[in-house]
């Protein structure tokens, strides 16, 4: 009876798609794109984290955006928290609370929120990374590239507005240096402080404002930016890594149906669990230890979310100059705070034109490149990656001074330095490694692996035997570097670029199946 009904469901089912397709012919187009092609390595679906992270994000924040009331209006408090009872705070601050202590999964879900928005970034962040240093933004995806750079700006923007919105302490401190740092602009600072916050600070209008523009305004923009970038990756495909199959003209790996939906769908429910049980056991932003945003609690050890901190360390490192320009003298704070963000990000997005001016190179690639194979590259990306982890060092120099009892003055001064010394150190070191790399691989083309034997003549002489990696008519035969990895070691011959069987309980490559042994003659 079973049977039947499913029978019976499937022939419906079927009658349904023939009448839409026959009124609205589509099954040749969805068959085709059904056979797209993607990649099987693992870092390609770090575009994919991010992705998830964000339908994350816009559920979790959907169900907040029911409780939270974003009105600056003065209240008491007279909630579940009582170590807060009679406190004065803004509306906004007290249905942030309640939404921890009052509404059901309210807390959980303000923590999921939390986690996903900085997993969010952080996977754009390497996503970018990755695309970055095996050179796929090169032609013709230089739009994607301009794109995602984008999506990183307004992701870490609707980060800072949503971690503004609970008016608590922390965040209150965070609108504060950003009220400094709007009217450092000179002539268009203080318009622009009063189009932002309607006013002086703090005002009745900010965090109304941010709100709209956290829950309708930049997701919107994330939402457009992310379907065009997913659209041009469908057309265009995926770029690929080199290989004995792969080209430039074609495209391999694994259909989106059924192998790369099924990876996919897991990836996506992994994504959530993780986001889920980190919102469940790691405690994040308990607005509730700082209470209400008042200018004189203020402490040291207010950091913002990690996007943030290297804006904070630039200001903190930054000398005291207030350098004349024209008829204006500029304030300490703009040099830091807009100027270098503003240069970083210009850069970004003109980068895949300065790296056709150093590389000469104005072809197609639809192949990557590994790292060593473009040492200037990789070494740009290693000197900004220095340059950052020194201002993310000393945002938190308040935190390192108390913790290992060292002056706050010495670390001020070794940020300086080391903004100065440790980028181009890491740009020489990053490039010559490269180049040894490259070295290297020509190396053993040329004259074969290395195999642990040491030939001894019989006057003394000791030479070490190689294994060639080719050989015509009984001589070894150099080989030419192809962009694929080469094999260091006997039990990666014929494997380049392929993972050796076995695994950390599994170390040895599985039996032969029964067809193999046939094949082969049987067992010995």
């Amino acid at each position: 009876m079973t049977g039947q009904r499913h029978s019976v469901s499937v022939k419906a089912g079927g009658r349904l798609f023939d009448f839409v397709d026959e009124r609205f012919p589509s099954a040749d187009t969805f068959r085709h794109q059904l056979n797209k092609v993607f990649q099987k390595h693992g870092s390609f679906l770090l575009g994919e984290v991010a992705l998830y992270s964000f339908v994350v994000l816009l559920l979790s924040g959907t169900y907040l955006a029911w409780f939270f009331d974003p009105s600056m209006e003065t209240v008491t408090y007279d909630g579940s928290y009582t170590m807060l009872h009679g406190i004065e705070m803004s509306r906004a601050y007290e249905s942030s609370l309640d939404i921890s202590f009052e509404v059901r999964g309210g807390l959980l879900a303000r923590q999921i929120h939390h986690w996903a928005a900085l997993v969010f970034v952080a996977a754009i962040v390497t996503h970018m990374g990755r695309i970055f240093f095996t050179g796929a933004f090169r032609k013709p995806r230089e739009l994607n590239w301009v794109i995602g750079v984008l999506l990183l700006t307004l992701a870490i923007v609707e980060g800072f507005t949503g971690y503004s919105l609970p008016d608590d302490l922390l965040s209150g401190t965070g609108l504060r240096i950003t009220s400094g740092i709007v009217m450092s602009i000179p002539v268009l600072g203080t318009w622009l402080h009063w189009i932002v916050f309607g006013g002086e600070f703090q005002g009745e209008e900010i965090i109304p404002r941010l709100f709209t523009i956290h829950i309708l305004l930049l997701p919107g923009l994330l939402l457009a930016l992310i379907g065009v970038h997913l659209g041009i990756v469908w057309y265009q495909k995926h770029t690929q890594w080199r290989g004995t199959v792969s080209r430039e003209s074609n495209a391999v790996g694994v259909r989106v149906m059924p192998t790369f939906a099924a990876k996919s769908g897991s990836l996506f429910t992994a994504v959530t669990g993780i986001l889920a049980a980190m919102g469940g056991l790691l405690q994040i932003n308990p607005i509730w230890n700082y209470g209400p945003y008042k200018p004189s609690h203020v402490s040291a050890g207010s950091q913002p979310d990690w996007y943030l901190i290297w804006v904070d360390g630039a200001a903190r490192i930054w000398p005291a100059w207030e350098i004349p320009v024209v008829d204006y003298r500029i304030p300490a704070a703009m040099w830091p705070t807009v100027v270098t963000p503003a240069l970083l990000i210009g850069a970004a997005l003109c980068y895949p034109w300065i790296d056709k001016l150093i590389s000469n190179d104005h072809a197609r690639h639809n192949q990557l490149q590994r790292p060593r194979d473009a040492p200037v590259r990789t070494a740009i990306g290693a000197m900004v990656i220095a340059f950052l982890l020194v201002l993310l060092a000393s945002g938190v120099n308040d935190i390192i001074a108390h913790v290992f009892d060292i002056s706050l003055d010495g670390l001020i001064w070794a940020g300086r330095i080391g903004i100065v010394f440790l980028p181009f150190a890491a740009y020489l070191l990053t490039y010559h490694v490269c180049r040894a790399l490259q070295r290297d691989d020509r190396k053993v083309l040329e004259e074969g692996m290395e195999t642990g034997i040491i030939r001894r003549y019989a006057h003394g002489h000791m030479v070490d035997i190689h294994q060639p990696l080719a050989i015509s008519d009984g001589e070894a035969k150099p080989l030419q570097y192809s962009g694929t990895r080469v094999p260091k070691k006997a039990n990666e011959l014929g494997l380049a670029g392929k993972p050796v069987p076995g695994g950390l309980l599994r170390p040895d490559p599985p039996a032969k199946s029964e067809s193999q042994r046939g094949e082969d003659g049987g067992e010995s």
